[in-house]
């Protein structure tokens, strides 16, 4: 009797010892989200930072709350096709490697590059995002790491994917009526183009287009995205930005766009040193001209494009401005201009200020410039002059 309870009782404690098995030990297969939601077909195992177990939930909190280290900027990234996508229209969709954080990665948010400017278009936990877009249509797009105490990693680098429906490709539908196409992407960007511009100055070569390519927006990287700068217009292909720290590199790119709101691929970065510009002017001028002129110009077969800055150089300010370029010959023909009124008698080019830029205050510069065609060799000016009196060049 004794030996039978002794068997019953040990019998009842490998039961009570014995670990629970089932579904709910398994290994599930993410779903893939609703709506515009990233599509992140990997497996619970493979995002070590998606799921926070409950039992380290308190020391995550922990660690966190004096965390200031971001994590990794993500890297490898890559156009990444979901085998169904969410969207019957038409899905975008990248993958990259994982970054890394002391604490631990909690998601990664997308970025999706529109007319006006990186707009948040999806947050996943996994190493695959995307989003609902227009079939067939190129998007550009980046992606940054977030760890447990907010704080984001820097940018991945841009990567332009266009909107599919799935892998393997279906057939192409009726193409949607209107312009489709982007422009191409902007090359040859080269710095410096202004030497005494006090700031960040570089230029690039022109993009081309089916219709024609309306503007290009300039964007700069942050420690944590890229911010869009300025817009330039097709006719003089270069960006200047001032209010930076004089000595540091910042990194630019470059984004053609058409009248149709179609945006090409970025441009290869290019970083940039903010330069000191020109001297301040000393407290007693010297004897000579009030003013100094810097001439720029870009020509290509019978054309050119000239930037001419004026520089104050006297001790009060000049209210209303007439500059003249003077030419050797008559070969060069006026066609537009900007930042002044331009015309033209024989040899000599002359600019009147406009009312937003009439007045140069002592100390400071105003910009012009204009397109003119020619004949013969490249022009070179032999003179100029400001409001009647020659101004050094320089």
């Amino acid at each position: 009797m004794a030996v039978l309870l002794t068997l019953g009782l040990l019998a009842l404690a490998l039961l009570v010892a014995a670990p629970l098995t089932g579904p709910a030990a398994g290994t599930a297969l993410a779903a893939v989200p609703a709506g515009n939601a990233p599509y992140a077909p990997v497996l619970a195992r493979d995002a070590p930072h998606a799921v926070v177990p409950a039992g380290a939930a308190g020391g995550r909190a922990a660690e966190a709350a004096g965390d200031t280290s971001p994590p990794t900027r993500p890297a490898g990234t890559r156009p990444c096709p979901v085998p169904a996508a969410p969207a019957p229209t038409g899905y975008a969709s990248i993958c990259w490697n994982p970054s890394t954080d002391d604490t631990g990665v909690v998601g990664y948010d997308l970025y999706r590059l529109d007319v006006g400017g990186f707009v948040l278009a999806s947050t996943t936990t996994g190493t695959v995002g995307g989003f609902s877009g227009e079939l067939n249509r190129s998007y550009t797009m980046y992606v940054v790491a977030r760890d447990a105490a907010g704080n984001v990693s820097p940018p991945s680098a841009l990567i332009t994917v266009s909107a599919t429906v799935g892998v393997p490709p279906t057939a192409s539908p009726t193409p949607l009526p209107g312009d489709r196409v982007p422009p191409s992407k902007p090359t040859g960007l080269n710095e410096p183009c202004l030497w005494d511009f006090r700031g960040t100055a570089f230029c690039w070569q022109p993009s081309s287009d089916n219709v024609a390519v309306t503007a290009y927006d300039v964007y700069r990287e942050t420690a944590t995205t890229y911010v869009k700068v300025g817009t330039v217009s097709p006719g003089f292909l270069l960006f200047t930005e001032s209010g930076l720290v004089t000595g540091q590199r910042y990194t630019y790119v470059v984004v053609a766009r058409d009248a149709a709101g179609n945006l090409g691929a970025p441009s290869d970065p290019l970083s940039v040193p903010s330069r000191e510009g020109l001297p301040s002017p000393s407290p007693t001028p010297t004897p000579g001209p009030s003013c100094t002129v810097s001439y720029r110009a870009t020509t290509w077969g019978s054309g050119l494009t000239a930037q001419v800055t004026v520089r104050n150089t006297g001790r009060t300010a000049i209210d209303g401005w007439t500059l003249t370029v003077d030419y050797p010959t008559s070969a060069v023909r006026l066609t537009s201009g900007w930042s002044a009124d331009w015309t033209q008698t024989g040899s000599r080019l002359t600019g009147t200020g406009k009312q937003w830029n009439k007045v140069i205050p002592a100390g400071s510069s105003v910009q012009a410039g204009f397109v003119a065609s020619y004949s013969g060799s490249s022009p070179v000016p032999v003179g100029f002059g400001l409001n009647g009196r020659a101004c050094a060049t320089g």
